[in-house]
């Protein structure tokens, strides 16, 4: 198999795509539909909690996405299912010589259904260029979490993005209706980056979703009560949404924070306790 290296800038890379359909039956949440072309796999379910919450570890074997490759996710969640899907670790997007990565996800949860996505972070190198977009599409009871932290840079190892550009494209539909819609365009050197308006000069930031969910007043102040990592961060309560935002330098604490509040907030949206992924201790 060619795995594609961090150089890679061929317009030939990856075309990949997975379609993953969940459906109930006499109470438990099940897979049933597995299709995929390319490198993108799923690990067999999983039921940590018991019968009624699938949960589904999403592989991209060859470790990130470079230059020209296409990544396409789909899933879908029937009626009454409920279903979590995360990754093993974080994604990295490679510099590029010039052609676009893509990745795109579309989601769809039925009546009652819940999906909790909840990938670990993203990392942008230097010189790569990344287009993300995330299209979710909610019955008028359908819910759903979501987990999204880029990290633009390998920060760790003293890098910082001074080529390439990341475009991103996230909406939330709701029979129909939008609820949510945010587009963002980062390229490197631009003064969004550095200005309070935008970045303000930090490489991490990200956003935690609810949808689905009216929110009361205890449970967004459990959230604000919170201890919130250095940086800024802010919980905002919308018609029929929980948003929670972090801009600051730090990708593992910005993790922990949304992963306390998801803690919070998954039990009053969905009346179970949070159950880690074991992954996540990996």
């Amino acid at each position: 198999m060619h795995t594609p290296t961090p150089d890679a800038g061929s317009d030939a890379g990856w075309q990949a795509r997975i379609a993953l359909g969940y459906r109930a039956l006499d109470g438990r949440t099940v897979l049933a539909r597995r299709e995929h072309s390319g490198p993108l796999r799923v690990q067999k379910p999983l039921y940590p909690e018991g019968d009624a919450v699938c949960h589904t570890l999403l592989l991209h074997p060859p470790g990130g996405i470079a230059g020209g490759d296409a990544l396409q996710v789909e899933l879908d969640a029937g009626p009454g299912t409920h279903a979590l899907i995360t990754t093993p670790g974080a994604t990295k997007w490679y510099r590029s010589a010039g052609p676009l990565a893509r990745s795109d996800l579309h989601l769809r949860a039925g009546a009652g259904a819940v999906v909790e996505w909840l990938p670990q972070d993203a990392i942008v190198f230097d010189g790569a260029r990344a287009r993300a977009s995330n299209h979710i599409d909610l019955t008028s009871d359908g819910r759903f979490i979501g987990m999204d932290l880029w990290c633009l840079g390998r920060t760790a190892s003293g890098e910082r993005f001074e080529r390439g550009e990341l475009a991103l494209d996230s909406r939330i539909t709701r029979g129909g209706r939008t609820l949510w819609l945010e587009q963002a365009r980062l390229a490197a050197g631009a003064p969004l980056l550095a200005s309070a308006a935008g970045l303000a000069g930090a490489p991490v930031f990200g956003t935690l979703v609810a949808a689905g969910i009216d929110a009361d007043a205890a449970l967004l102040a459990a959230c604000r009560a919170v201890p919130a990592p250095p940086g800024d961060t802010g919980v905002t309560r919308l018609p029929g949404l929980l948003l929670a935002r972090y801009r600051g330098d730090c990708t593992q604490a910005a993790r922990a924070w949304f992963v306390h509040l998801w803690a919070l907030i998954r039990p009053a949206m969905t009346g179970r306790p949070a159950q880690t992924p074991r992954i996540w201790n990996t």
